[in-house]
């Protein structure tokens, strides 16, 4: 019986264990089989360092790890909404709180797709160089601007001061905001942020006044001591997209704090490729942000060497993407 019971163990173990890899091998030509290739993929990059520092970072994850083919529009912040409907950009990762898209696009016409927050904190606002705060401490509210107006006169403005916008393509309500307050501020616009920058910045340099919208993060707040003038608190009702007009009261408010979040086509959310999975998960800080931004706008370094300099420092957050 001994005997007996010693051979069929040599001859049931190994079918057993043949048994086993045959289900394993099953199991991987199945899993194989049901798993789809990433594909090509649409990143939106917008027109902000912040911005370029998010699509280049998710574009070498998605390339080295995941073997997509990433593709890059440069679409702005209203209309890539339209292009995600249309099937033309997938992600956007980074929004802020354009509430009358996502109305129109996530809640009634169900062509885009809410993907979660990108883990960076928005703040937007006016602004002033800090060797000018010190001069006037006044100006830490909007109430200390009235009758010192033309501190911030300039060519563009004649006998107002100036309020520098900023880049056109950005939410913003200072023109209805400064009449809302009574302020006597001409709204000038010297176009895209490269423009807006050079034109503060050599303001800064030359130690004269300027008072501007402006935001964060941003890696230039690294560099340029600047002081944030308080507007009015926020109430109900308060607006903030002047573009729908009406009273200008509505608007006498200061920005919301932007939880700033990520948007997907629909076609790309439902499509199955593990790009969603990884996008989905992608989210970092604004010092992380601000990092990379510094190294693309700030050293001149190429985006793609920017981005595979971080995350090879960056690894257990990339892995923890990845999982």
């Amino acid at each position: 019986m001994s005997k007996y019971l010693s051979r069929r163990r040599r001859f049931v173990l190994p079918l057993f264990a043949l048994a086993l890899a045959a289900i394993a091998v099953a199991g991987v030509s199945s899993a194989t089989a049901g798993s789809k290739a990433c594909g090509t993929v649409t990143l939106n990059e917008q027109a902000w360092s912040g911005s370029t520092a998010n699509t280049y970072v998710a574009k070498y994850v998605l390339e080295h790890n995941l073997g997509c083919k990433v593709k890059i529009t440069q679409i702005t912040e209203v209309p890539v909404y339209q292009a995600m409907a249309d099937g033309k950009t997938d992600a956007v990762l980074e929004d802020w709180g354009h509430v009358t898209q996502q109305q129109q696009y996530v809640k009634k016409q169900k062509t885009v797709v809410a993907a979660g927050v990108n883990g960076v904190i928005g703040v937007i606002g006016w602004y002033i160089p800090d060797y000018l705060m010190k001069q006037y401490p006044q100006f830490k509210t909007w109430k200390g601007l009235k009758g010192k107006e033309s501190i911030f006169k300039s060519p563009e403005s004649g006998s107002q001061g100036m309020f520098l916008g900023g880049d056109p393509s950005y939410q913003q309500k200072d023109r209805t905001l400064i009449k809302a307050l009574g302020l006597n501020l001409k709204f000038v616009s010297v176009g895209a942020e490269a423009a807006q920058v050079a034109r503060w910045t050599q303001l800064y340099k030359q130690h004269k006044p300027v008072l501007f919208y402006w935001y964060d993060p941003q890696y230039l707040n690294a560099t340029y001591k600047l002081d944030q003038v308080q507007l009015p608190p926020r109430f109900k009702g308060c607006q903030d997209d002047e573009s729908k007009g009406g009273d200008p009261k509505k608007y006498a408010c200061a920005y919301p704090t932007y939880i700033l979040t990520k948007f997907f086509s629909k076609k790309f959310a439902t499509s199955g490729s593990p790009a969603v999975k990884f996008l989905r998960k992608w989210r970092w800080s604004n010092t992380d942000q601000n990092v990379v931004a510094g190294m693309i706008a700030g050293q001149h370094m190429n985006p793609d060497k920017a981005a595979e300099k971080w995350v090879k420092a960056n690894q257990p957050k990339v892995k923890k993407w990845l999982s």
